[in-house]
């Protein structure tokens, strides 16, 4: 059975789509970008905010499921511009301090022209 996930402290699906399901054990969240709950207004025009923005959003995803960024075993990041990278790694380290596997690759373009994406699989307790 699935489970999905929708909370009010992450930024809603723009299309169709969920925040999260659960499934075999797993947390699989969507792709989250710098956009503001409630609101979905851009936050930040740095890589720096943007990517503080859009932990927090997969923290709220991870705390509604009842785990956190230790759970994370795979995550999945999309940068607009691989000259971020460094800069993406200094957010990127203060939350995901475990050290989970991870592919980190450039890409033309993300949604609404943000800096950062990013994705993670989680495991359930």
């Amino acid at each position: 059975m699935l489970k999905f996930t929708s909370t009010d402290k992450a930024p809603a699906a723009i299309g169709p789509y969920s925040q999260a399901v659960e499934a075999n054990g797993f947390l699989f969240t969507s792709g989250q970008v710098a956009l503001m709950p409630g609101t979905g207004e851009i936050v930040g025009t740095t890589i720096e905010e943007q990517a503080e923005r859009v932990c927090q959003s997969l923290k709220a995803i991870l705390d509604a499921n009842g785990i956190g960024f230790e759970n994370v075993v795979k995550t999945t990041c999309f940068l607009a511009d691989m000259n971020d990278f460094g800069k993406f790694n200094e957010v990127y380290g203060k939350y995901f301090t475990s050290k989970p596997a991870r592919s980190c690759v450039a890409v033309k373009t993300l949604p609404k022209n943000l800096l950062c994406e990013v994705e993670v699989v989680a495991a359930m307790k």
